[in-house]
């Protein structure tokens, strides 16, 4: 396992895989780090759905970018950025990642991004003390078609935080430099 402080400045988002398939057990050993997270009064709302299909990953980034589409050309205000590669068949939003861990909870939550993100944290810090590669990728959150819902186990009352996915790292970015803090004030 890597040093924690080594792996604060080394951790990099991922988006180029092996082909090795990971086993289950690794991943649930991960998912049982990240609920060690800290959330709002130890709530703890997060749930986790696991896919290791890559046929359904592939699914779910098709129906990510139908839905995403349609919200650009609906809304002539809406950010073009990403447009030109939705609208590319060859995209997986997923990057063709062997894995892809989904972080759901209660939509009644009030704290429910700040919980989720936190233990979506501690999963990526887990993976990447294990030699695992991860990024929280938000363009696979658009899921809308019911029938894929219900497929992938995504109860009615719960709504999708934070799509990871994970694999083995095919290449892994040089570290990107950071701005300085900004600290607006100092009270002592």
């Amino acid at each position: 396992m890597a040093d924690f402080f080594e792996l604060l400045k080394t951790r990099r988002s991922i988006r180029s895989f092996e082909e090795k398939e990971l086993p289950l057990s690794l991943i649930k050993e991960i998912i049982n780090d990240s609920i060690l997270a800290p959330s709002a009064s130890n709530n703890q709302p997060w749930r986790f759905i696991i896919i290791n299909d890559r046929d359904m990953i592939k699914r779910l980034s098709d129906e990510s970018k139908r839905n995403l589409l349609r919200v650009i050309e609906g809304n002539p205000d809406a950010p073009k950025n990403y447009e030109l590669i939705l609208r590319n068949k060859e995209f997986n939003v997923f990057y063709n990642a062997p894995c892809l861990v989904i972080i759901v909870g209660k939509r009644d939550v009030i704290s429910l991004d700040v919980d989720c993100a936190l233990a979506a944290g501690y999963f990526m810090f887990s993976a990447a003390a294990r030699g695992l590669g991860t990024c929280w990728v938000n363009l696979g959150a658009d899921l809308r078609d019911p029938e894929i819902l219900e497929e992938i186990g995504m109860p009615d009352d719960c709504r999708i935080v934070a799509p990871i996915i994970l694999g083995y790292p095919r290449i892994i970015p040089d570290i990107r430099p950071r701005n300085e803090p900004q600290i607006l004030k100092i009270i002592s």
